[in-house]
């Protein structure tokens, strides 16, 4: 049970602080300085439930479960863990006895986004950090306390222009350093090995550069509940940060190699990885990490068990995609090298330990690494991963017969690089997908030949959001609402919402759900006005795509139906047409060149469109630059149209679909991901579904009969858009500028097919179903039924239904039960 909230207490922590750490008065603090005091005074409130709970760990020991991912979009804290505390109406009120003249939203806005992550990926792990908190299961959230985070994006003349991401300028109030469980990471050097007086072999690495990783923890609230897990953040410093020697010795940059050493290590979220020293070092950070955790697991069992083979049964790593895969062969280094194991035992116990979550179908993403880089860097591990590969080809030739250049398709090192899926399916006793057809495809398709081997190793688990974030925090109008019809046990009980169904036919409730709406709408116009200086519509369908900017998710798809409608506005100028606005929210990878030209022509398209006077009373387009947690809080409430537009197949899951479904957004999309289970829920009558199936784009990669050639010839108005990519009619002085694009579209680069992602032969059905939303959206009582009734059916899709499936048929682990206070 949480702490009980002491008002008197919690003003007086506030006043001390502002006193102590701003020797200022109230009257004169800044909102930054509000923001810390306020900040530091909730957590002074969850650290006794953080200790609580930690008490109950140690008494209990219970199995504990430590996710592994590189990346963690927690987003803004104080909001969250007010929410989850169920104290935000008492905060705000010692607020106003304080005489403090900023609302408690704009004291929020003063915390920087946490952003240690590039989307969806990074939003899905701290979802679930919320929903295990919340379900009172023992866990640890594992990633790197980078100093800079996903880059700041501006828009300047309508390209992407990257800023560094200063979060910790103000230092982080929620986190805790841990000095005591730092642990040493070590890289590259050389492996020697020996034997001992009874002929067992040791190895030893040596001429080592290594970092020491510092633990810096910070407190993830359940709802209600007083359990508090921890998100720990590995920083990076020398063992020694200053040798005095070599600066007595006049070599003044080698004094400080270690400390430079450390500091480039956690400098910067996914540095790029297109040359050498960008590879390298996103190799160390997730060595890094891993091993820290790892290590800091083990020590952490050992405290409370003695026997190493008990491992599996009080520890499990669940490896968020591939970029932790190398736990693996960390977990098999450490139980050979440190506690002396033999190869056998060290194997079975490691794949008794070790989970991987699969989270593409995208071969490109699947890592692999460079035999000589990772041998440099990394040797004893790659040692163990050559052994773990010769063994597993040995097993595929003489258990399960396979011939020999399926054993080459499948082998973990081959070629030249090191297949990290590989590694982590092999080393795993769990491999899921997450997302129903996902899951298919990689048994069926992508990893076929691993499930044949090991069928018994794949599931699915569906991703999932949480609904305290994704409604109760950033909807808080529709969240009392939900509140006041049915009760509250959605916040714990997604499913609950389904009782919302037959109010999707009651006229009081529509017109309150339908008020909220257009409130969200008003509030989102006001941000693009102050932040695009462009008015907006409220009253027009907020048609909205905010995502990472990739060509397989086809925002260009998006840009050329906008263009269609334009040219119809402009043959028509007096037809009659339903006016949309079109949001676009996404940040490209900065060496992504492709991405970050779409992003010019989004910004191109909008100064064209939101310039003309014969279309701009019925189209306007938007691109909100720093597309991040927080903005998306303020954009998904708003939103009338959710674009789910990927090419199927390629789009594993999706969870911003999830999160506007519940804010009642309807989707347009393509059977693809959890588009499809959204589909199962809501119905035919309440999506807007086009395009090719997941079967008949895998059909056409492996026919390669697609021909976008056909559609250009005989569509004119999809040839009519196309060319206008080229003959100047979006940029006049710069004609040739999308020829990248066009050529893209139409024309093979090197084996690609042409038009790889197939939005030609997906343009014109999707501009249908754009207009069968504009016809739905003319009918506003039945529009905001659908809506509703998304809102209704999105219980699945919560992320405490999704961790109560990994912690029954994966991890088997149990909640703990803390006393009553």
């Amino acid at each position: 049970m949480a702490t009980k909230f002491n008002k008197e207490k919690f003003k007086k922590e506030i006043l001390d602080h502002v006193r102590n750490f701003s020797r200022k008065t109230l009257s004169d603090a800044t909102p930054q300085e509000l923001y810390q005091a306020v900040a530091f005074a909730t957590r002074d409130i969850l650290t006794d439930d953080w200790i609580e709970t930690q008490h109950v760990y140690n008494a209990e020991a219970p199995k504990t479960l430590y996710y592994l991912s590189m990346e963690f979009l927690v987003g803004r804290a104080l909001g969250n863990n007010l929410l989850n505390l169920g104290i935000i109406d008492q905060v705000q009120e010692v607020l106003k006895e304080l005489n403090i003249k900023i609302d408690l939203s704009l004291i929020e806005d003063q915390e920087p986004d946490a952003g240690l992550g590039n989307g969806g990926l990074g939003r899905l792990a701290a979802c679930f950090l919320d929903s295990l908190s919340t379900l009172s299961y023992p866990a640890y959230g594992c990633g790197i306390r980078y100093n800079y985070g996903i880059f700041k994006q501006e828009i300047k003349d309508g390209y992407q222009i990257e800023h560094p991401d200063d979060w910790l300028a103000n230092g982080n109030p929620w986190e805790v350093k841990r000095n005591d469980n730092a642990q040493e990471v070590k890289f590259g050097g050389t492996v020697y090995s020996y034997c001992d007086e009874n002929g067992n072999v040791h190895y030893e690495q040596k001429d080592f550069q290594s970092v020491l990783a510092i633990p810096y923890d910070m407190p993830i609230l359940g709802y209600k509940n007083g359990f508090v897990n921890g998100l720990r953040l590995w920083d990076a410093e020398a063992p020694e940060k200053f040798v005095l020697r070599f600066f007595d010795q006049g070599a003044y940059e080698k004094a400080v190699q270690q400390q430079t050493l450390a500091k480039t290590l956690v400098e910067v979220l996914y540095p790029n990885d297109n040359h050498y020293q960008g590879k390298a070092l996103r190799l160390k950070q997730q060595y890094f990490f891993v091993s820290a955790t790892v290590q800091s697991a083990i020590a952490k069992f050992k405290k409370s068990n003695a026997n190493i083979y008990d491992l599996p049964q009080k520890v499990v790593f669940q490896m968020n995609d591939t970029h932790p895969a190398i736990a693996v062969a960390e977990l098999i280094r450490i139980l050979i090298d440190e506690e002396n194991l033999g190869w056998d035992d060290a194997f079975y116990i490691t794949t008794h330990t070790c989970a991987y979550t699969n989270h593409t179908i995208m071969i490109e993403a699947l890592e692999t690494w460079p035999i000589e880089l990772f041998k440099t860097l990394l040797p004893r591990v790659y040692q163990i991963i050559e052994e773990i590969n010769r063994r597993f080809c040995i097993e595929l030739r003489e258990v399960h017969h396979m011939p020999e250049n399926i054993i080459h398709d499948m082998a973990i090192v081959c070629d030249g690089q090191i297949k990290m899926a590989y590694l982590a399916i092999v080393g795993s006793f769990s491999v899921n997908g997450v997302a129903a057809i996902h899951t298919e495809i990689l048994k069926n398709d992508l990893l076929k030949n691993f499930y044949n081997i090991y069928p018994d190793k794949f599931n699915n688990k569906t991703n999932g959001i949480t609904q305290r974030r994704w409604l109760g925090h950033s909807n808080p109008e529709l969240a009392n609402l939900i509140t006041e019809t049915i009760g509250d046990d959605w916040y714990t009980d997604l499913t609950a919402l389904k009782k919302l169904t037959p109010y999707a036919q009651d006229s009081a409730f529509i017109d309150a759900y339908s008020k909220i709406k257009h409130n969200n709408k008003l509030r989102l116009a006001k941000y693009i006005k102050e932040n695009n200086n462009i008015i907006v519509n409220p009253d027009s369908i907020f048609d909205v795509q905010v995502k990472r900017l990739h060509e397989y998710k086809r925002q260009l798809m998006n840009v050329l139906n906008i263009l269609m409608l334009y040219n119809e506005i402009k043959a028509n100028p007096n037809g009659n047409y339903v006016p949309r606005t079109f949001i676009f929210g996404a940040k490209a990878a900065p060496g992504y060149r492709r991405a970050k030209l779409i992003i010019k022509l989004i910004n191109s398209v909008a100064n064209l469109i939101n310039n003309d006077p014969d279309v701009k009373d019925y189209i306007t387009v938007v691109f909100i630059e720093n597309y991040c947690v927080s903005n998306a809080e303020i954009i998904i409430p708003a939103a009338n149209v959710s674009e789910q537009i990927s090419t199927a197949s390629k789009e594993a899951s999706g969870t911003s679909n999830m999160k506007f479904m519940l804010n009642g957004a309807l989707t347009i999309g393509t059977l693809d991901g959890a588009n499809i289970e959204i589909y199962e829920e809501v119905g035919d009558d309440n999506i807007f579904i086009f395009g090719l199936t997941c079967e008949e784009v895998l059909s056409l990669y492996k026919s390669g009969s697609y021909n976008p050639w056909d559609i250009y010839n005989h569509d004119e108005d999809i040839n009519k858009v196309l060319k206008q990519l080229i003959n100047g009619t979006i940029i006049h002085s710069a004609s040739d500028l999308f020829i990248e694009l066009y050529e893209s579209l139409l024309n093979r680069a090197g084996d690609n097919l042409a038009d790889p992602y197939f939005i030609l032969k997906d343009l014109r059905p999707y501009h249908e179903a754009q207009a069968k939303v504009a016809k739905a959206y003319l009918d506003q009582k039945n529009w905001n039924k659908m809506a509703i009734i998304n809102t209704a059916c999105s219980g699945k899709f919560s992320s405490d239904r999704t961790i109560k499936q990994y912690a029954e048929d994966i991890w088997h682990i149990k909640p703990l039960i803390l006393p009553k206070k």
